[in-house]
């Protein structure tokens, strides 16, 4: 089982960015545009090697498998690591790929077997990245014949159905690949925007706990619901926010109002939401489309 990028392009990477201190892009052209996670590439953590420790033990550490820390770090042969070296771990199974000349990312998504939407979002939404991380799906050979058991639990597929607003509205952005309508930049939006005057009280679609009510960033107020089966509702851009961190909720519970708070992508007053899938890459977005109802 081997990993197949270019090692001598994958340390100059390394040591462009520093080796043991990783930190998010500055805004450039190529930054994240709002609403994207951190990149992969930059949240790498490093690993000294302790007296003793072996590669598969510090692989079980990280819920990873041990053929991505042999990947993501070349000096590792036949699986011995050195006691004082420092390893680059990343939150995830996977490995780094250059982006050839005259290549795109979507390319090389398609080439190993990986969504594009999955590996657009996971790299910071860039448009034009050198180098990207690529999730190893488990059970899926990628052309390298790389198979890699998932570590981390997944949890069972749910299905919630429900609508966050009094009643069903129009759609001014829909999830997926779409126009910015300010910038005309194509962009990837991770959920829906439900058109609804301010002030419109905000429900949740099914019971759960509260696990996040506060501002965010871009998102503004943010009230976030973990529910059964793995699922998560997302409710942004709110004016106002009417529960607490740890409160249980039910089908239909107040949750705030609609507001413009936060950086909107559509220019009606709406509510931002979102529904993701705790699976192989964390809190993944999902389309919310077969969720409302």
């Amino acid at each position: 089982m081997k990993f197949s990028y270019c090692s001598l392009c994958f340390l100059t990477f390394f040591s462009t960015l520093g080796l043991l201190s990783i930190q998010p892009q500055s805004q450039t052209a190529n930054a994240r545009p709002r609403n994207c996670p951190i990149p992969v590439l930059a949240r790498i953590q490093g690993h000294q090697v302790s007296p003793g420790e072996t590669l598969a033990a510090i692989a079980s550490r990280y819920h990873l498998a041990p053929e991505t820390i042999t990947g993501m770090n070349p000096a590792v042969e036949k699986g011995v690591v050195t006691a004082g070296t420092t390893l680059q771990i990343p939150p995830f199974n996977g490995m780094v790929v250059e982006i050839p000349p005259h290549q795109s990312w979507r390319q090389i998504a398609s080439k190993y077997q990986v969504p594009p939407d999955t590996v657009f979002e996971i790299n910071g939404c860039q448009k034009n990245p050198k180098f990207v991380f690529l999730p190893v799906i488990p059970g899926v050979k990628s052309p390298n014949k790389i198979v890699v058991k998932d570590t981390k639990k997944v949890t069972s597929n749910g299905k919630i159905t429900g609508y966050p607003l009094p009643n069903t509205t129009s759609v001014a952005l829909g999830y997926g690949w779409n126009y910015h309508p300010v910038t005309k930049d194509t962009f990837f939006h991770s959920g829906v925007d439900l058109l609804a005057p301010v002030g419109t009280p905000v429900v949740a679609i099914a019971p759960g706990i509260v696990v996040f009510a506060k501002e965010q960033g871009s998102y503004g107020k943010l009230v976030i619901i973990n529910h059964a089966g793995g699922l998560q509702s997302r409710y942004a851009q709110l004016d106002g926010i009417k529960v607490t961190l740890g409160q249980k909720v039910n089908l239909g519970h107040i949750l705030g109002t609609v507001g413009t708070t936060g950086k909107p992508t559509s220019v009606q007053p709406h509510l931002h939401f979102e529904i993701r899938v705790n699976g192989f890459l964390g809190w993944e977005a999902k389309d919310p489309k077969g969720f409302l109802i």
